[in-house]
This record gives C-alpha cells, sequence and structure tokens, in this order.
C-alpha cells in the first residue's frame, strides 16, 4: 500500500512538473515556436520575410523579425524595419479626428459638407440624398463612396496633389448607396477625413497627425515621407512571378524603395510607414483605454465607441464574424474567435498584408508586418499567428 501510495505521489508530481514554462501570463514554448513558423514560410518561397510582435499586460513578450528585408540585397529583416502598414492609417486618422471632437471642435453627426464644401448638393443618380454624408458614415464606412478614386485614377500612383486639391475630384465620385444604409470599405472616405482635420484643426493633415499623436506616443519611426536617415530600413514589396519572389511597383504609393520623391498627397487613408514596436504603442494606448506613459490621448468613452460595433445588423468587414466601429474593424460573431481572437477584439489590416490589433480579453496587442502583394499567400501567415498568439495566452 505504502509503495502504491509513493508511485501516486511520484506520479503527481512528475506530471506538475511536465508544465510547460509560463513568464508573464504567456507560453514560453509556443512562442519559442512562432519564428520557426513563420520562417517556414520563407524557406518555401511564399514571402520575403515578417515582424511579429505581442503584448500581455502592458510587456512586449515576443518581437521576432524572419526573413529578409531585401532579398536581392541579402539584407535581413529586422525588428526595426520600416513597413509601408497601408491602411492600418485609416485608424490612425480616426484617432486625429475624435481628439478634435473631444475637444468640442465638430461632432461626428455633422454633415461633411460642414467643413469640405466641396460635398454641398451631392446626389445620388440624380436624386438628392435622404440625408447627406456624415462623419459618422465615413468612419463606419457606410457613406456610399467608392473603394478606391475612379475619377483622378492616377492620383495614388503620383501623389501629386494636396489633399485640398483631391478634394473636388473625390466630392464627384459618384455614390453608391444612400449613406447609412450599406457598408462599402472606401479609402477616398477617409481621405475626407484627413481633409475634416485640415480645415478643422488650421493644420495640415500630417502635422498635426504628427505633433498630436506620433511624437507624443514616441513613435519615433513613424512618418509620412521618408526621410533620408530611415531610408535604408524600409522593407521592399515583393510578390509572385513565374512562381518566385520578386520585388512589385503596386498602384498604391508606388514602389517603397523609390521613397515617395516629390509626394505631396499625405494618403490619410492609407500613407503611414511604420515599425512594429511604433504601433505596438498606439494599440496599447487603445488598450488602456486611451493613455500611454501617463499621458492621455483619448477618453475612454471615446475608445469604447471606437471599438462597439457601429454598423449593426449590415454586413462588414473583411475578417468573419467581424463587424465595424469608427474605423475598426470588431469581432462580434463566433466564427470571428476561430483564429482564437477573443469576442471585441478589434484592429485592422493593410493591403500588403500588415494587420494590428488589440483583444481587451486577453489583455494582448499583437503586431503582423510584412509587405506582400499576393494576398492568398500572405493570409496564410497571417491567420498562423494570429492563432499562435491567441493559444500562447494562458491567464
Amino acid at each position: 500500500m505504502k509503495v502504491r501510495l509513493f508511485v501516486l505521489i511520484a506520479a503527481f508530481v512528475s506530471l506538475a512538473g511536465a508544465q510547460p514554462p509560463v513568464k508573464n501570463g504567456v507560453d514560453l514554448d509556443r512562442l519559442a515556436a512562432i519564428p520557426a513558423r513563420m520562417k517556414s514560410f520563407v524557406d518555401k518561397g511564399d514571402i520575403s520575410g515578417t515582424v511579429t510582435l505581442i503584448a500581455h499586460h502592458g510587456k512586449i513578450v515576443h518581437l521576432e523579425a524572419t526573413g529578409y528585408q531585401d532579398i536581392e540585397a541579402k539584407k535581413p529583416m529586422r525588428t526595426d524595419t520600416i513597413f509601408q502598414i497601408m491602411s492600418i492609417t485609416k485608424p490612425v486618422t480616426a484617432i486625429g479626428l475624435m481628439m478634435l471632437m473631444e475637444e468640442g471642435r465638430l461632432s461626428l453627426t455633422d454633415p461633411v459638407e460642414k467643413y469640405v464644401t466641396e460635398f454641398r448638393g451631392q446626389e445620388l443618380n440624380g436624386k438628392k440624398l435622404a440625408h447627406p454624408i456624415t462623419i459618422r458614415d465615413l468612419l463606419t464606412h457606410t457613406s456610399g463612396m467608392p473603394m478606391w478614386p475612379r475619377g483622378d485614377t492616377y492620383l495614388y500612383r503620383k501623389m501629386d496633389k494636396t489633399l485640398e486639391e483631391a478634394m473636388a475630384s473625390f466630392a464627384k465620385e459618384p455614390l453608391e448607396f444612400e449613406p447609412g444604409t450599406k457598408w462599402r470599405y472606401s479609402s477616398p472616405g477617409v481621405a475626407v477625413l484627413g481633409r475634416v482635420i485640415e480645415v478643422v484643426s488650421g493644420q495640415k493633415y500630417e502635422e498635426f497627425i504628427t505633433e498630436r499623436l506620433l511624437k507624443p506616443l514616441e513613435m519615433k519611426d513613424s512618418f509620412y515621407y521618408p526621410p533620408a536617415n530611415k531610408q535604408d530600413r524600409i522593407a521592399a514589396l515583393y510578390g509572385q512571378r513565374d512562381g518566385k519572389l520578386a520585388k512589385m511597383d503596386m498602384a498604391l504609393g508606388g514602389d517603397p524603395m523609390t521613397y515617395r520623391k516629390g509626394a505631396v498627397y499625405p494618403a490619410p487613408e492609407w500613407g503611414l510607414f511604420s515599425t512594429a514596436a511604433d504601433m505596438a504603442s498606439l494599440f496599447q494606448m487603445m488598450l488602456n483605454g486611451g493613455t500611454l506613459h501617463g499621458k492621455r490621448y483619448l477618453s475612454p468613452s471615446s475608445v469604447a465607441a471606437m471599438t462597439t460595433v457601429q454598423t449593426g445588423d449590415l454586413k462588414a468587414g473583411f475578417l468573419p464574424g467581424t463587424g465595424y466601429g469608427l474605423a475598426f474593424e470588431v469581432v462580434k460573431d463566433p466564427i470571428g474567435t476561430l483564429t482564437l481572437l477573443s469576442p471585441g477584439a478589434y484592429g485592422h489590416s493593410g493591403i500588403y498584408g500588415t494587420h494590428c490589433w488589440a483583444d481587451p480579453k486577453k489583455d494582448l496587442v499583437g503586431v503582423f508586418l510584412i509587405q506582400s502583394g499576393n494576398e492568398n499567400i500572405f493570409m496564410a501567415a497571417k491567420n498562423a499567428f494570429f492563432q499562435m498568439a491567441g493559444a500562447a495566452v494562458v491567464d
């Protein structure tokens, strides 16, 4: 009997001792597996490289770079490599707008034409609108504006017009539906929000965002026009050509390696360059209810409004099971949790595969940076990171 009891106790101790190492509420073994999984996509020739970051309980618990920043130059990816984050710029613009709202300088229900006069008298199929486009309509992508510019089709490549000059073209774009009745992702719509910021603040859009948000958050590697001393850290954009990775020259902002020389269009909808650490600061501020390092940027009420589904039963968002808040995609249905995001997790993606999110239930911030022009390929790597990040959290 004593021998049997000793064996049972020994077995229990053995099992207890077999538990994986945990620090700051995350499974260290699971974190350690992430770089190898990302490298597997690089080794297959699917992607050039990634930078991945996880912050839990306000501390960075994972920050890794895999693959190459520039394959031809044999330049390895670094944790401080700079990426075109593309449409993750949209929530940055929205945060700037919410700052002005909190100062009482605008209301989200205001008609856009109050600030951007080019939008006065808009019609749908020759008829007067039931109500003019509001700031809220633009923030929720329910304005009826098209996904891409259809009039000035070269603006996004040449970037040769100011934000103010672009409004004349955007205001002439035929609406696709009555504002507020459907969801249709619209990049020009967020550009209009950038112009609202200019009109209300009296500053250029990029100057306002830099002075009020990027600099105070110490996002030292985030900018709209790449300075000369940072250009050697910018990741090249790759796609598949004849079954192999090759540098691409896309329509949005052109080739990142041209550094947008001569550009005057800041692109509030997709123009920002940034790093994993910088974006983690921004999303940690949101996760903290609007504060970081003792400074308040937004009120908890504004953060709640931005990260609560505002689109009701409308089919909205790109990921399964999501709706839209104010410029943030929000998980609302069970199918949205299948990549181990929690209900209420929110974030945004960019066309070249970048994605940042905050998960309040897990107290987690995730950053996935990549420069790929092939969605079918980068989604596999992105989903793998979603799942591995979510699985690593154990408290």
